[in-house]
């Protein structure tokens, strides 16, 4: 008996786990192509088999050319870039304010484009075309008064006026202006509830009503791809209705997901030194990290108090088998909400390049992720970055849709030169 032969394709789509019916959707084909791909009957166009690598995330995407292209707001160092990249995206524009973080996002990425500075200078018809918009803006409280009594006192509405002066606006006008096909916003998790419903609110009534984007949103805990509680939202929207949903999107077990020896310092030689972070033949971490007397007393008598007082502020001290607390942008300060336990001696924050690998920006096979700038700046850098692997699973869970939206947009394009030149 003749064995079929299992195909490139076959394997591919077996590991996205995308039905045919969807498949064929998605790629705009019937469901007969479909299954001829999969038997080997017909090839695939070369250009459909690199998205297909793409989503099922094997082989690179380096050697392609880009699948999409996307813009880069509040980028900080890169991590939303680093995770649409690794999915064939290409960035054409990047918005940064902070002159620390420029360099360190300029130190890793080959930009080979704009690096602008306050996304409020910008216009939004001096950026070059992109499919994608990426942003983590930060959260802001909008200004609420009603719509009917704006317009009967002649007055602008809208996100016009609602969220003039806040970063969101800037957001709101660029996918106003240039209608790119989908976008992904990253904020905290408590963007739900800030300013009592009003921020949130205002948010999806001009994404949804105002703007017409159909858009999902979901909060996701890093926890199942890094040793760290990191519960983050994320607002994803497209211009057509294409299906997207966060409902199908595979999530790790948080219960199953690493442990903090997995990004600390082995300090026994099997890693190479890398001042100021480690140091000696053995790669030990540097004294510098590890708290002083003082400021270990300080930490414990106020944790003291507090649970005196029935509250739950204090410190928080971890060993290799434990998941850490969030990150934040304030770790500089004291280090106490991830203090690492030492034997005999007092506890230490962790290095900036255990923050980068709990940030997911470092990972095995890869080189590290260039750390320019001080210990202070890298640990807000890290605080108020995104865990890189959590956005690359959404990236790839979005990917089949952005490129059906592109198909979509590509079509209508060409119908309507049809038009034009029919008409002439």
């Amino acid at each position: 008996m003749k064995m079929s032969r299992v195909t490139e394709f076959a394997q591919l789509r077996e590991r996205t786990g995308i039905p045919v019916k969807k498949l064929a959707q998605l790629f705009g084909k019937s469901e007969r192509t479909i299954y001829r791909w999969e038997r080997g009957e017909t090839r695939p166009d070369p250009k459909i088999m690199a998205e297909m690598r793409a989503i099922a995330g094997v082989g690179s995407t380096s050697n392609i050319s880009p699948l999409f292209r996307f813009i880069d707001l509040f980028a900080g160092i890169g991590g939303l870039r680093r995770a649409f990249e690794s999915v064939g995206g290409k960035c054409v524009f990047t918005s940064e304010w902070d002159s620390a973080c420029r360099k360190t996002y300029q130190a890793n990425f080959n930009c080979d484009h704009e690096v602008a500075g306050d996304i409020r200078d910008v216009d939004p018809d001096s950026v070059p075309d992109f499919d994608v918009l990426l942003a983590g803006f930060p959260c802001q409280p909008f200004s609420i008064a009603g719509v009917s009594k704006k317009k009967s006192l002649g007055m602008p509405h809208g996100f016009h006026c609602d969220t003039q002066g806040t970063l969101f606006f800037d957001v709101a006008h660029m996918l106003e202006r240039r209608r790119p096909v989908a976008f992904l916003l990253e904020n905290v998790k408590n963007l739900v509830s800030h300013d009592k419903g009003r921020t949130f609110r205002i948010i999806m009534r001009t994404l949804v009503e105002e703007l017409g984007y159909h858009v999902e949103y979901r909060i996701i805990d890093a926890r199942g791809w890094v040793p760290q509680h990191r519960e983050r939202i994320f607002i994803v929207g497209f211009r057509e209705d294409v299906g997207f949903s966060f409902d199908d999107m595979d999530i790790p077990d948080p219960r199953e997901g690493p442990r903090l020896g997995s990004i600390l310092h082995p300090e026994d030689g099997s890693e190479p030194a890398e001042p100021p972070y480690t140091i000696g033949a053995q790669a030990k971490v540097a004294e510098k990290y590890t708290l002083s007397d003082r400021l270990w007393e300080y930490l414990q008598k106020y944790a003291e108090k507090h649970r005196a007082r029935g509250n739950g502020f204090g410190y928080g001290l971890f060993g290799p088998d434990d998941v850490a607390r969030t990150l934040s942008a304030r770790y500089y300060k004291d280090g106490s909400e991830i203090l690492i336990r030492q034997e005999g001696k007092n506890p230490r924050r962790l290095t900036p390049r255990e923050c980068a690998r709990l940030m997911g920006f470092d990972s095995p096979g890869k080189e590290p992720f260039k750390i320019p700038v001080s210990d202070t700046q890298a640990y807000k850098q890290f605080g108020n970055s995104v865990v890189v692997p959590v956005v690359e699973a959404v990236a790839r869970h979005m990917l089949p849709y952005i490129l059906q939206a592109k198909r979509r947009q590509e079509k209508a394009r060409q119908l309507h030169l049809f038009e034009v030149a029919e008409r002439a």
